[in-house]
């Protein structure tokens, strides 16, 4: 029996002799609250598609709901978020009441904990890893500012000059307050459940599109989010020293040669923005890659989706990978695509 767990950590150690692995994701829209409702709903797609490694993918706004931000769960107003009532933080003097939270009294972290260890029971069989968003994100989504340049959907009463740059320190404190938050979290979601934790086998590290497009350039990223990012990123491995770490950097010009240092195990960035490198860069973390998210719409090119499979597959003959979308497939997908994406995996 093929054991993709072992392939996928293989993969990982530069140690598998299998080329590649394959996965998608999806926002669960209609499923996304209750850990019980989600959990059902993640695996009844992974094993649909046979994804041979796991993403889970939450609602993204849950970090917000943890500090005290509202949205209405039932109203998604067509959209992958459901439509905000109230941020947390409206003015820069908020900025001071993010402290750091108990994520297992906490309602939020909690219902992703649990959800966590249902889905990981539920699909023993492969690698699991769960979504984190960074410190420096998940202070934006607070204040519901932009993720990236573009960020339509944020609807903030506020400016980043507001929130971080004309108020460093303070800042620096929440930002502080919500890493420790955050890595708490994350030794929860991969220590052995023998020892308490849900077991899971990594984590997802979403820098959104913080540094996309100099959004964040180089010295701010180093000053407001490389800490906090490294405050997360060791509590993974020193909870678990097989645990992952695979860090997502979205968008066009997303440098994701900055990230390719030490506790970052696999890289993910969408090679088909403008400024990224290909999917051969010479990185020493994995790369994640595969055919641009978009195509996946239901009016998606399905052969363009096949011939884009290839050509990162033949990129990357000889040196093992993970295979998926360059980001989160639409919700919905086109089931062709998607079943192209399926039957394109080893054997």
């Amino acid at each position: 029996m093929v054991n993709r767990r072992a392939d996928f950590h293989a993969i990982v150690n530069h140690q598998s002799r299998t080329p590649y692995l394959v996965s998608a994701w999806q926002h669960l829209v209609g499923h996304e609250y209750g850990a019980e409702e989600f959990a059902k709903a993640t695996i009844d797609f992974v094993n649909r598609w046979d994804w041979e490694w796991v993403k889970i993918n939450p609602r993204a706004i849950y970090y917000a709901e943890a500090w005290g931000s509202r949205y209405d769960r039932n109203d998604y107003a067509g959209f992958v978020l459901p439509k905000k009532i109230g941020a947390a933080i409206t003015e820069p003097d908020d900025v001071r009441g993010v402290k750091e939270l108990d994520v297992r009294d906490n309602e939020y972290f909690a219902e992703a904990l649990a959800a966590a260890a249902l889905i990981r029971h539920g699909l023993e069989d492969r690698a699991v890893l769960q979504t984190v968003f960074s410190p420096l994100s998940v202070l934006l989504q607070i204040a519901d500012l932009p993720l990236y340049p573009g960020d339509d959907y944020a609807t903030a009463t506020l400016r980043v000059e507001d929130l971080i740059f004309n108020q460093p320190d303070v800042a620096k404190l929440a930002l502080a307050n919500i890493a420790r938050t955050l890595a708490s979290y994350a030794r929860a979601l991969v220590r052995p459940e023998s020892e308490g934790g849900a077991g899971l086998d990594g984590v997802f590290y979403a820098l959104t599109g913080t540094v996309s497009e100099g959004y964040f350039d180089a010295q701010r990223y180093l000053e407001f989010s490389e800490p906090y990012d490294r405050i997360v990123i060791d509590a993974v491995h020193r909870a678990n020293p097989d645990a992952v770490v695979l860090l997502h950097t979205c968008r066009a010009e997303s440098h994701p040669n900055w990230f390719d240092v030490k506790g970052v195990d696999l890289l993910q960035w969408d090679q088909y923005q403008p400024g990224n490198p290909q999917v051969d860069a010479d990185l020493t973390a994995v790369p994640v890659a595969g055919a641009p998210y978009d195509l996946f719409a239901p009016d998606g090119d399905v052969e363009q989706v096949r011939r884009e499979l290839a050509k990162t597959i033949a990129l990357r003959t000889g040196k093992p990978f993970l295979l998926a979308p360059s980001c989160t497939v639409p919700t919905p997908a086109g089931d062709e695509a998607l079943q192209a994406l399926s039957d394109i995996r080893v054997g």
